[in-house]
């Protein structure tokens, strides 16, 4: 039965005419609804209580950021209904997610990507002086505020993020994010903090431009490996027309070592941000292509997450050196046999 279908808080219903249902997750339900006294629409939030046992923690984390947060491109938790389900009252985003609205562009310029990416690091700037890393940036989690030509991009979906004070910023440990927009110290299992986010928006920059991802395989290990070792490439003919102030950028975010790694403000202010060096030559057809060839490619990995990748390599790991013992000892065996 939907959730959306069983009795409400009389709280909600008495504030609230409640409409269609946008979205089903797994454990969730997320409704249209109007304020009555001003007409303001919300998206409210229906989350099954019982379906999240065990994952409580991540909900009263993102709970918890949401309640912290107020930023015009950070999606925001107006209000909070706790009775047998749990109701959030969001504001409602109906722009959709970043790559679709590129794709059903007729225009798409450098430009517009700067503007993209300036706003990103805007929210990313402030969540990092908030202590609030989100250690899940990627595509999905930018959505369009409204279907608007000119609407601004949002950063939602906080369930990986992570609050910590100035001492303990750089000392997260916890394996997690999305394979391909996971930074390499993450993968290393190395001390990491806000520079993680920071990477992010490298690899979302350099999709915008190209229409592809930097790293890419099948192969989680591969991928990884990939990553760790920051191998990627501005090919031909794709970059061809890209400016090498963009190149630049990209490269001060993708760089390696976290601690020589721009922050949102040194990002903020490179020239293809902050000096109008980003070009303003369509490049719709190129990039929208290629986005589609990606996201045929990538739609079984959206649902994987960094940890569960790692812990999948550690088993299939551990399942080829037990192989590798056993055929050694029957060489062994073999070899000792008269």
């Amino acid at each position: 039965m939907p959730l959306f279908s069983k009795k409400h808080d009389a709280r909600v219903t008495a504030k609230y005419n409640l409409k269609e249902v946008l979205g089903k997750g797994a454990f969730s339900e997320v409704v249209k609804a109007e304020e009555k006294a001003t007409g303001t629409e919300v998206a409210i939030k229906i989350i099954d209580k019982k379906s999240l046992k065990g994952k409580e923690e991540a909900l009263q984390n993102e709970i918890a950021v949401l309640q912290k947060v107020n930023h015009p491109n950070v999606v925001r938790l107006f209000e909070l209904y706790d009775d047998k389900n749990r109701l959030s009252v969001m504001e409602l985003v109906t722009g959709g997610e970043l790559f679709d609205r590129i794709i059903s562009k007729g225009s798409y310029t450098e430009k517009d990507a700067s503007s993209l990416i300036r706003q990103v690091l805007e929210a990313l700037e402030y969540l990092h002086s908030l202590g609030i890393v989100h250690r899940d940036l990627k595509p999905e989690n930018l959505l369009y505020f409204s279907p608007s030509d000119d609407s601004k991009i949002m950063v939602s979906d906080f369930g990986l993020s992570k609050m910590q004070d100035d001492e303990q910023m750089d000392q997260l440990g916890t394996a997690c994010g999305t394979p391909g927009y996971v930074a390499p110290e993450v993968l290393r299992r190395k001390p990491y903090g806000k520079a993680v986010d920071v990477w992010s928006v490298g690899v979302i920059s350099y999709i915008l431009l190209c229409g592809y991802p930097p790293f890419y395989s099948e192969n989680d290990s591969e991928l990884f490996k990939q990553i760790m070792k920051g191998e990627y490439e501005f090919d031909s003919p794709y970059w061809d027309n890209i400016s090498d102030s963009a190149k630049d950028f990209i490269s001060h975010l993708m760089e390696l070592d976290p601690k020589k790694r721009y922050d949102c403000e040194q990002a903020l202010t490179h020239p293809w941000i902050a000096a109008d060096k980003a070009r303003d030559v369509n490049i719709h057809e190129s990039v929208s292509a290629q986005m589609r060839k990606s996201a045929a490619k990538l739609k079984w990995k959206k649902a994987m997450l960094v940890a569960a990748a790692i812990k999948m390599m550690q088993i299939s790991s551990q399942e080829h050196k037990h192989q590798e013992t056993q055929e050694q000892e029957q060489q062994d065996s073999a070899s000792a046999a008269p």
